[in-house]
C-alpha cells in the first residue's frame, strides 16, 4: 500500500461524482467550492486559520499511481476502463485563494477557495477538510491557553493521548503557531524545526532503589538539563528536599538545576510550597513546571489561586481538542461554468444558519485607518470596485440588515491570498517562525472585547449590498 499517497484520502462518493461527471461529460467545467465554518469552536471570540502548509504539499503531490488504480478496479462500481485512465493522468491545474496560517477567522468567511474543474475541485474536498479543520482548532484551543498564561512557558505534551500519529505532529505545529514554546513530540521537532523539551518519567524513580539514587543519576547523565519529577512518592517530604539537595550538588560542579515538575496533586498549594522551600534552599533561580490534565480554565483557575508556576505541560485537553473535538468546517459550490461565465448557486437550508452565501467571493478585513483597529470582515463578489476608490461602506448585519453603521475612513486589506494559479504553487510558503510572528501581530488589530475567553463580543463579518441582494434574490427564485 502507498501510504504516503494521499490521493485517495478522499470519501468514496467524490470518485463516484467523478465517474459520473466524466460519464456526462461536464468533467471539465469550472466551478468554484469555499471552505467555512458556521460556529467558533469553545464559545470563543475567533479562531485562528491553520493547516495551509499540508494543504499546498497535498496538492502539489496529488496522482493516481498504479496501486490506487489496482484499488478501485476492485470496487463494486465497475468503473469503466477510460475512467480509470483519465485518472491516471490526473493532475491538479486550477487555482487556490486562502487566507494565511495564523490569521485570526470568523464564522461564515472564505477560508479558502477552489476554483478548478469539477473533476479536480470535488476529489480534494475531504482531504481540504480534514486538515483545516483539525489543525484550526487545535491552533485555536492553543491560543486560548496562550491568552491565560500570556508571560508563561507553554509546553505541548500530547502526542501519546492524540488520535495517532499525524495528528500528534500536525497538532504540534498548530500549538507552536499560536504560541506554545516546545514539544514533547521528537519527530515534530525535526520535521518543523520547532524545539523539543522533556524531563523523565515516574518510572526512572521506580527503575531506582531510592528517588534521591533516581535523581543523582539523572543528574550525573544530563547535568545542564536537570528537570526533576517530584511527585512519585511524596511531593513535599521527599521530592522537593531530595531535589533541593541534587540542586546543590550540582552547584558545586558550577550547574544549575533547570526546575521541578509537578503533575499530580493540588497544584496551587504544591508549587506554592515548594516555591517556598526553593527559595529558602537558596534556590530562587529553580522553575517549576506542572502537568496534569491541564487546560485554559484550569491554568486561569489556578493562576487565580496564585500558584507558583512559571511552565505549563499541556498534552490531552490541547490535543484532543477534548471540550469540542471537531471544528464543523464545510466545503460548498458557490458557483458554476455555465456559457463561459460563473453562475451563483445557493444551498437552501431550514436552518438560517446552514444557508449558504453565493458567488465567487473577495474576504477583506476592514482597518479604521483612525484607530488602527479592524472594523469588521468584509465579504464582496469578485470584481466589486467600491473598495479600491475608498468608498463609504455600509456595515450591516446580514441577518438583521436595519443594524448597521457606515465607515469612510479604512484600509481594505485582502484576506484570500492566491496560493495556486493554474495548478502551480505562486505562493511562497513563509517558515513557521514567520507563521507564528505573523500570528501574533494580528492580536494588535482587535479589540480587546472581540479576543476575550468568555463572552467576547461578536466580531463583524458583513456583506457587501451586491452580495446581500444577490443572496436574497436567490433564496427568493428557490422557493417560489
Amino acid at each position: 500500500m502507498s501510504y504516503n499517497n494521499l490521493t485517495l484520502h478522499t470519501d468514496k462518493y467524490q470518485i463516484n461524482m467523478m465517474y459520473a461527471h466524466w460519464l456526462q461529460g461536464t468533467m471539465n467545467e469550472k466551478a468554484v467550492f469555499e471552505t467555512y465554518f458556521r460556529k467558533l469552536p469553545f464559545g470563543n471570540g475567533f479562531a485562528v486559520f491553520a493547516g495551509l502548509e499540508r494543504i499546498a504539499d497535498y496538492i502539489r503531490s496529488l496522482h493516481f499511481g498504479d496501486e490506487e488504480i489496482a484499488y478501485l478496479r476492485t470496487q463494486e462500481e465497475n468503473y469503466k476502463e477510460e475512467f480509470l485512465d483519465a485518472l491516471r493522468e490526473f493532475c491538479f491545474t486550477g487555482n487556490i485563494y486562502s487566507v494565511e496560517e495564523g490569521t485570526l477567522v470568523f464564522p461564515g468567511e472564505p477560508l479558502l477557495c477552489v476554483e478548478a474543474r469539477i473533476f479536480e475541485a470535488q476529489l480534494v474536498e475531504t482531504a481540504i477538510l480534514n486538515v483545516m479543520n483539525y489543525q484550526t482548532l487545535i491552533a485555536t484551543k492553543a491560543a486560548r491557553i496562550k491568552q491565560v498564561a500570556p508571560d508563561d512557558v507553554l509546553l505541548e505534551f500530547g502526542t501519546r493521548r492524540a488520535q495517532e500519529a499525524d495528528a500528534a505532529i500536525w497538532g504540534a505545529r498548530a500549538t507552536y503557531i499560536a504560541g506554545f514554546h516546545a514539544t514533547s513530540n521528537m519527530r515534530a521537532g525535526m520535521l518543523f524545526g520547532i524545539p523539543a523539551k522533556g524531563t523523565h518519567a515516574h518510572s526512572w524513580i521506580q527503575g531506582h532503589d531510592t528517588e534521591e539514587e533516581a535523581f543523582r543519576a539523572y543528574a550525573e547523565s544530563l547535568p545542564d538539563y536537570v528537570t526533576l519529577l517530584i511527585d512519585t512518592y511524596n511531593t513535599l517530604k521527599s521530592g522537593v528536599p531530595n531535589a533541593i539537595k541534587i540542586a546543590h550538588e550540582l552547584e558545586k560542579q558550577g550547574k544549575r538545576m533547570n526546575a521541578i515538575r509537578l503533575d499530580s496533586g493540588d497544584l496551587a498549594y504544591l508549587s506554592q510550597m515548594a516555591r517556598k522551600m526553593l527559595d529558602e534552599a537558596g534556590l530562587s533561580y529553580v522553575q517549576i513546571v506542572a502537568s496534569n490534565d491541564l487546560d485554559e480554565g484550569i491554568i486561569a483557575n489556578l493562576k487565580s489561586q496564585g500558584a507558583k508556576i512559571d511552565v505549563w505541560g499541556v498534552g490531552t485537553k490541547l490535543i484532543t481538542a477534548t471540550d469540542q473535538p471537531s471544528l464543523g468546517g464545510v466545503y460548498k459550490l458557490v458557483a458554476r461554468e455555465k456559457a463561459g461565465s460563473y453562475e451563483p448557486v445557493i444551498k437552501i437550508s431550514a436552518n438560517p444558519e446552514k444557508v449558504s452565501t453565493p458567488g465567487f467571493k473577495e474576504l477583506y478585513r476592514i482597518v479604521n485607518t483612525q484607530t488602527g483597529k479592524a472594523e469588521a470582515d468584509y465579504i464582496t463578489l469578485k470584481g466589486e470596485q467600491h473598495l479600491e476608490r475608498g468608498e463609504r461602506i455600509k456595515l450591516f448585519d446580514p441577518i438583521h440588515p436595519y443594524i448597521h453603521k457606515f465607515i469612510e475612513h479604512y484600509k481594505a486589506v485582502p484576506l484570500l491570498k492566491p496560493i495556486f494559479v493554474q495548478g502551480e504553487l505562486v505562493y511562497k510558503l513563509p517558515s513557521l517562525e514567520q507563521i507564528r510572528s505573523y500570528h501574533q501581530g494580528q492580536f494588535e488589530l482587535f479589540w480587546p472585547q472581540y479576543l476575550r475567553k468568555l463572552n467576547a463580543e461578536a466580531y463583524r463579518v458583513n456583506l457587501s449590498e451586491a452580495l446581500w441582494e444577490l443572496k436574497r434574490d436567490l433564496i427568493q427564485r428557490h422557493q417560489m
